[in-house]
């Protein structure tokens, strides 16, 4: 892929206007709310070519020693098992996963905070894992009088009802696992209780979406609508930044809609008119200026609307999200005039299937993969008793990148027969056919007597960042074995089978 975005220079622009404000002369602290993904950012990394996904973190690496971390999760994520779609787990798994991924960065771990908390089983569970690993919790409740009532808000019926997070350093970075977690309320919650103990400190965003100083209609933020379909994110022109600077500035419709309250809670919490005099001005944001190559980035953004409108099928097939959220993506492609074969990895999947049940009535549910090579071809595989459609298009890839035959066997039809015995007749399971993960795993133990089996284990590491698509539903583990391989995959909205017990 063309890169279309330079990392360096924007981990030294947003480094350098983060200092500005964590050194701000009239504040001790700093409260910074990271919007987005703190660490393997993908989205990031997809539409804008040559994003580091773990930018964020390398940045905060540098302030280490200035820096501390609260993570935010909202309980209702947890009690309705919500999922990060780019790794397939829920919510309060990615919390314990986002606690690892900073220990390995060095960086210090204040707290994990559960807001809009209730007394809720799952939640408590959830408190309980982390206080017995020695992590420590806080629960904040709804704020009283949120959003109308400041006076409620700013007082100790409101944010003075949670209890205060006890932090130690000059800048504490606010996050969680996804949009809706609490990190504003947090945030604003420790303004009020700062500032009755006497100390100044200050508010900002770490924005990367929607790029405030690229266009309303822009690709990169029209991708960003659609990954924030189901909060019913709307990208709006900042009306406060244009009557305050005469400039076009593009923010989202929760930022503008609060920030007139956000503005008002912060003059009340300080005693002092507000320094920011637009949502825009609250965010650290300069992904824009390191943008080296617009059609790149547009045609990339372009490709991640489909991607998300085709997760949009699946999930609400699964149940998942609303019709409404289904009906916005699809919204956003008609917008930008794209259809679903123009990510072009879908098309030939579609093709070969309908050639092979052209061909005979017993492959009327034949599904097929397809797999877009780093050189561009594509490459099919299709579901038969032996494996799934996944894990033959894997093995085909991976012979073609070998520059072996179709006809050559990478694994004995003997391994496989031993496989299926072991999976039906003693592990009693129904199904036959080997998924993804134990093909892999019978190609591992084969390459220690056979040397293209070996070269292929190797080749695995070139289909990372490969584009693939299925003609049906994957089951949650082939779909988590696709992921860990580097693939990008989609499905269509259809299941392998009609039975309701589906995994």
């Amino acid at each position: 892929m063309k890169i279309g975005f330079d990392a360096n220079k924007y981990i030294e622009e947003q480094s350098k206007y983060i200092l500005e404000r964590v050194n701000d002369k009239n504040s001790e602290r700093l409260y910074l709310e990271f919007g987005g993904k703190l660490v393997h950012d993908k989205h990031a990394m997809r539409v804008l070519p040559g994003f580091d996904e773990n930018a964020k973190i390398k940045l905060l690496q540098k302030l280490k020693e200035q820096a501390e971390i609260i993570i935010c999760i909202f309980a209702g994520d947890i009690t309705t098992n919500k999922t990060r779609q780019d790794f397939g787990i829920t919510y309060d798994l990615e919390v314990l996963r986002l606690i690892d991924t900073f220990r390995n960065y060095d960086l210090s771990i204040n707290s994990v905070v559960i807001t809009r908390y209730e007394d809720q089983p799952s939640v408590n569970m959830f408190i309980n894992k982390l206080n017995r690993r020695g992590i420590k919790t806080y629960k904040h409740h709804f704020t009283k009088g949120y959003p109308t009532d400041v006076d409620t808000i700013v007082s100790d019926e409101g944010y003075g009802a949670n209890s205060y997070i006890e932090v130690t350093k000059p800048l504490v970075v606010v996050t969680g696992p996804g949009g809706g977690s609490g990190k504003l309320a947090t945030c604003l919650s420790q303004l009020y209780h700062d500032y009755r103990k006497g100390t100044k400190v200050r508010y900002a965003k770490f924005e990367t979406f929607p790029i405030w100083n690229l266009p309303l209609k822009h690709p990169v933020n029209v991708a960003y609508e659609a990954a924030t379909a189901d909060l019913r994110d709307v990208n709006m022109i900042d009306n406060f930044h244009l009557e305050a600077y005469g400039q076009m500035a593009v923010n989202y419709n929760r930022d503008l809609e609060v920030f007139p309250v956000i503005k008002r809670i912060i003059e009340k919490i300080t005693g002092e008119e507000a320094d920011y005099k637009s949502p825009t001005d609250m965010g650290v944001n300069r992904a824009g200026f390191s943008i080296t190559d617009d059609e790149t980035v547009r045609r990339a953004a372009e490709q991640e609307v489909i991607r998300r409108y085709l997760f949009a099928q699946c999930d609400y097939k699964k149940g998942k999200i609303s019709e409404d959220s289904l009906l916005r993506s699809k919204l956003l492609m008609d917008d930008l005039k794209l259809r679903i074969e123009d990510r072009a990895v879908v098309k030939p999947a579609w093709d070969y299937a309908e050639y092979k049940r052209s061909l005979d009535s017993k492959y009327e549910n034949v599904v097929v993969m397809a797999i877009e090579m780093p050189d561009g071809s594509f490459v099919t595989g299709r579901s038969s008793r032996r494996m799934v459609a996944a894990a033959a298009a894997i093995l085909n890839a991976i012979k073609q990148l070998c520059g072996l035959s179709d006809d050559i066997f990478l694994l004995s039809p003997a391994v496989l027969a031993t496989i299926q015995h072991l999976k039906t007749d003693i592990l009693n399971n129904e199904k036959s056919s080997l998924n993804v993960e134990e093909i892999l795993s019978a190609l591992t133990i084969s390459a220690t007597t056979n040397p293209s089996a070996q070269v292929a284990v190797e080749k695995l590491l070139l289909l990372k960042g490969c584009k693939a698509h299925c003609t049906a539903i994957l089951s949650d583990r082939d779909e988590q074995t696709m992921r860990d391989l580097g693939l990008d995959v989609t499905c269509d909205p259809e299941y392998l089978t009609t039975n309701l017990y589906f995994n």
